[in-house]
């Protein structure tokens, strides 16, 4: 006689459905595949993404990779309230690439971590198709991941997204901003809106302060969106743009520094990558500001110090070059369909950026 086996209490029980999960992993490689080249060693059953070196590397002769990682904070709420989510992986990607652009470095592959309370695939697969968007658009494969069922950790329907990007530069092309001088130029590239920080005081304005729903228009404000289709614009991407401006002048560093514009604004950031003795004085009536950050400022009653330091104010990313290059770095800027403007010049001073 068999003896029956006793059921038992299972990992589903705890809330950890394996199938799902192994299903789920298997579907959205094709969507992996969309951002291969013949770089990626395909192993999709694997522990570990690969990506072969030696064909991409011929060109360097001291290659530094270059590494980052990053997340997109409370904006992951907007997406929740509106049950949109097809686009905040792109805001993943640019977060992670955007940083290691401004070293010189041409992003190689990228990994996320996607975890959530209970894997819910057509959501999950939704944010899986931003992320290779995103890869697209930064030129990277997206080879490989983690997506962690967790209940009990994250609230019901939520989840929580990182990013990670290695890239590659040439040792003596690594851009650190160690040449800008008083009299060099400073170029803004314009950014799509929000990006992907601040959501924390944009929260606090529009759904604590004024109790706005997120489908309200804006009409009132100026503008034909709703309140969420404005908040969950995707951050944009400028790695093709700048790659297109270093790569047309290998033989010399026609660009001096670069700063990705993230938490801290254009009044931290740009601090960062100044020597010693240099400032920036910027000029804002050289660049149009996106109406939501008015309406922000006006609804919350935000003082522009604050403003500034908090949001990007409608510039992304910062380039600064010589005097001599800035017709050329605009030219090619515009050629690659990212116009840039002069919106200020670095300045005498202890490395602080002054707005007026």
């Amino acid at each position: 006689m068999t003896k029956k086996t006793k059921k038992g209490l299972s990992y589903r029980d705890a809330g950890v459905d394996i199938d799902t999960k192994g299903q789920f992993t298997t579907d959205i490689y094709s969507k992996m595949q969309t951002t291969f080249s013949q770089r990626v060693i395909e192993n999709p059953d694997g522990f570990g993404g690969l990506f072969a070196l030696n064909s991409r590397l011929k060109k360097y002769r001291q290659p530094v990779l270059v590494s980052s990682t990053d997340g997109v904070g409370t904006k992951l709420k907007i997406a929740f309230m509106m049950n949109k989510h097809d686009t905040i992986g792109i805001d993943l990607v640019a977060m992670c690439v955007n940083d290691i652009i401004v070293l010189g470095a041409e992003p190689l592959f990228f990994l996320d971590y996607l975890a959530s309370s209970k894997i819910v695939p057509k959501v999950l697969h939704e944010v899986i198709d931003g992320i290779a968007e995103g890869c697209r658009q930064a030129g990277c494969a997206l080879i490989g991941g983690e997506t962690p069922e967790m209940p009990g950790f994250y609230h019901e329907g939520e989840y929580d997204i990182a990013g990670f990007v290695v890239g590659v530069v040439e040792k003596d092309k690594i851009i650190n901003g160690n040449t800008i001088k008083p009299g060099d130029m400073v170029i803004g590239l314009s950014s799509s809106g929000i990006h992907s920080n601040g959501f924390s005081l944009v929260r606090k304005v529009f759904f604590d302060k004024t109790r706005m729903k997120i489908t309200q228009r804006l009409v009132q404000y100026g503008l034909n969106t709703t309140l969420g289709e404005e908040l969950i614009r995707p951050t944009k991407i400028y790695v093709k743009p700048v790659l297109n401006v270093l790569t047309k002048h290998k033989t010399k560093k026609i660009v001096k520094g670069m700063a990705h514009i993230t938490g801290g604004g254009l009044l931290d950031n740009i601090p960062r990558i100044l020597p010693d003795g240099c400032a920036v004085t910027l000029d804002r009536s050289r660049w149009d500001l996106p109406k939501i950050f008015k309406i922000i400022q006006d609804v919350g009653d935000v003082n522009d110090q604050e403003m500034f330091r908090v949001f990007n104010m409608g510039i992304g990313m910062v380039l600064i070059v010589s005097g001599s290059n800035v017709d050329t770095v605009l030219n090619d800027l515009r050629h690659a369909g990212e116009p840039g403007t002069v919106i200020g010049q670095v300045t005498r001073g202890d490395r602080i950026v002054q707005i007026v």
